[in-house]
């Protein structure tokens, strides 16, 4: 075998193994680094985030985003940490307990000597257009199980931020998008808390 045939033949290989690599795999979580301690009035109730409810087409472990007003594309290289459901919830919890300096007691005996509100979301619109922006529809309520004090707020949001950039610019708008609706949240929680008679405010 001569030089050049063997030269080649490495040569071929190295484009066969080239090409049979697989693409570098991302992992993305909605869980944004910890901001600093903030000096904020404790709420007076705890809260339980109840698991988020989203739209089945979008419950992918991949990345789904807009390509076109009736096209998406499933980023298979491009995943998130965990389920979305599980991501979007850890990402409220953590927003909510902050903003309202309280603790989640999700999975916990509830205490019988402090008040507990319950926050339900269901994600009804959740559109990823890369380079251009992050929209969120989201409708969610929330409900005290002290059944002198049964009640129930039931509210809409919907939020877009801006997103140019690559996918890493993505998915910190939506990190952002829950994190705003985290405060509009724990906002009508403690005005409802205090007054059951109010409506839901932005």
């Amino acid at each position: 075998m001569t030089a050049h045939v063997r030269f080649c033949l490495a040569a071929a290989m190295i484009l066969l193994l080239t090409a049979c690599t697989s693409p570098q795999m991302n992992y993305h979580t909605l869980v944004p680094a910890a901001a600093p301690t903030r000096s904020i009035p404790p709420a007076p109730f705890l809260i339980v985030v109840l698991p988020v409810g989203i739209p089945p087409q979008i419950d992918l472990p991949q990345l789904v985003v807009r390509q076109g007003e009736g096209r998406v594309e499933v980023l298979n290289n491009q995943r998130w940490l965990s389920a979305l459901s599980d991501e979007i919830r850890t990402a409220l919890s953590s927003e909510l307990v902050a903003q309202l300096n309280t603790q989640d007691i999700s999975g916990l005996p509830r205490p019988a000597d402090k008040p507990v509100i319950r926050v339900l979301v269901q994600i009804r619109r959740l559109d990823a257009w890369p380079g251009h922006s992050v929209q969120l529809e989201a409708d969610w309520s929330l409900s005290q199980p002290d059944a002198e004090r049964s009640a129930r707020l039931v509210c809409t949001s919907r939020l877009t931020d801006n997103a140019q950039g690559g996918i890493p610019h993505l998915v910190a708008a939506e990190q952002r998008v829950f994190a705003h609706l985290a405060t509009q949240i724990s906002t009508n929680a403690r005005l409802w808390y205090a007054n059951l008679n109010v409506s839901c405010t932005e």
